[in-house]
């Protein structure tokens, strides 16, 4: 690949030929027109080599070079200046700086200098190889998750089952397409479902579909998941939230390879590589009774861990750099980044609801943005809101369902007839639910009155 250099000054002619000409030598150019904005862009991604003038409006190139420095120590640094003395290119060459060219310039000789310090200077360390369109939308430079992707690349190659587990929020699902681009599957369908999003008794149906007059409301013949994924991988999110008696059905399916439509007398073959995920304990669910110990080890035949973004702080700079140029376009604003406080406010932040909250965060200080650097007011105003609470779909859902049944054994003392007929659900299924949320219907009957 190409080398990527950083071109620092706020001449816009120059910068824009500069550009061109470095652009003309093969090279892939970035350019800010001050000292702040280089910070920012090199905490975004890091250049091979930075070419800085030495009059910035708000720091001097020195400076610039001395930020630079303690924090890249190999990143060369080449700065130009129209006021170039002796002691000054002495004091600079002393304190590291690789070159220092005066204004104007030979354009040979600024290239032999390019070529010079990326001879010696830091190696390529964060540029995307050809051969990585697979993971084209997840978006890292960190080893954790470098370590991570080669090992997703690895089992792609496989039809092995691969459970993928993280926390919410953490970009389970984006994994999950990943692994099926880079697998000899990735020319037919990826097809994904939230487990814990489908009432229970809708899922059976989603997943291996029914037959015309199987049950009420089945007006036509329907082509569950399973089928729509032939040839392809189906990825089943939030494994952990299916119903036990699902989780037979499931197993079956991938004993026999074939699925049995509701309502239908014969199985359908399918030819289908299984991908799922979960954020919950599993281990603890199979000893509680609430997960089937076969399905898991059919499920887990290889298990990928997802980290926090909590654990891959040096990608929030970058995630938030391109969730910034998306939301620009959606909110048809000009937006260039984020002054370095405000970076550093996001990098720091603890990040509960990982990427999924990052995202909400960019958009909130995108819709409000005035100009086109997001200050650290706004991101530390988006970080307030979100730290009030951030829950994913099936959080919300549990949540609510405790609430409910709360509401109603409160107003029926207890009585779960009265609470299921209050909730339109059968006592089996209202007993369910209560097993569910763990609530016993004695803790809300009134104590009789005590007798004086």
């Amino acid at each position: 690949m190409s080398a990527h250099i950083l071109l620092v000054d706020d001449d816009p002619d120059l910068l824009k030929l500069l550009a061109m000409r470095l652009t003309a030598a093969g090279y892939r150019v970035s350019s800010v027109s001050s000292a702040e904005a280089a910070l920012t862009r090199l905490a975004i991604e890091l250049p091979q080599l930075v070419l800085s003038d030495v009059r910035l409006p708000d720091h001097d190139g020195l400076w610039l070079f001395g930020e630079i420095h303690a924090h890249h120590p190999t990143l060369p640094v080449i700065l130009l200046t129209a006021h170039g003395t002796i002691p000054d290119a002495v004091a600079a060459t002393a304190k590291g700086v690789f070159g220092y060219l005066t204004k104007p310039f030979d354009g040979k000789v600024l290239l032999e200098k390019i070529a010079q310090a990326l001879a010696i200077g830091a190696p390529a360390s964060t540029g995307k190889n050809d051969d990585d369109s697979w993971r084209a939308q997840i978006v890292s430079r960190s080893s954790h998750m470098a370590e991570l992707l080669a090992e997703a690349r690895l089992v792609a190659g496989s039809d092995a089952s691969v459970l993928i587990r993280g926390d919410s929020g953490s970009g389970k699902e984006l994994l999950a397409q990943a692994i099926h681009k880079a697998s000899p599957r990735a020319t037919k369908p990826f097809v994904a479902v939230n487990c814990g999003a489908i009432p229970e008794q809708l899922l059976e149906s989603e997943l291996f579909g029914h037959v015309k007059g199987s049950f009420t409301g089945a007006v036509a013949n329907h082509r569950g998941l399973f089928q729509t994924a032939d040839g392809g991988s189906l990825f089943l999110d939030e494994i952990g939230d299916m119903p036990l008696a699902l989780q037979v059905k499931l197993l079956r399916v991938l004993q026999e390879r074939s699925v049995r439509p509701v309502g239908a007398s014969q199985p359908i073959p399918i030819d289908v590589r299984l991908l799922s995920a979960t954020h919950r304990d599993l281990e603890a669910a199979m000893s509680e009774g609430q997960f089937r110990e076969d399905l898991y080890y059919r499920l887990n035949v290889v298990t990928l861990y997802l980290p926090p973004l909590s654990e891959r702080r040096e990608d929030v700079p970058l995630l938030a750099h391109h969730f910034l140029a998306k939301l620009a376009a959606k909110y048809q604003k000009q937006l260039n980044g984020f002054a370095p406080d405000a970076l550093e406010a996001l990098a720091t932040a603890p990040w509960p609801g990982n990427i999924r909250q990052l995202y909400n965060v960019v958009e909130q200080v995108s819709a409000l943005a005035t100009a086109p650097l997001i200050p650290l007011s706004l991101v530390q105003r988006a970080l307030r809101a979100a730290a009030v609470e951030v829950l994913s779909y099936t959080e919300a859902k549990q949540r609510f369902e405790l609430d409910y049944l709360v509401r109603l054994l409160k107003l029926t003392d207890g009585n779960v007839a009265d609470a299921a007929r209050l909730a339109e659900r059968n006592r089996t299924e209202f007993y369910r639910l209560l097993q569910k949320h763990d609530l016993s219907p004695g803790l809300f009957r009134s104590e009789p009155p005590v007798a004086d």
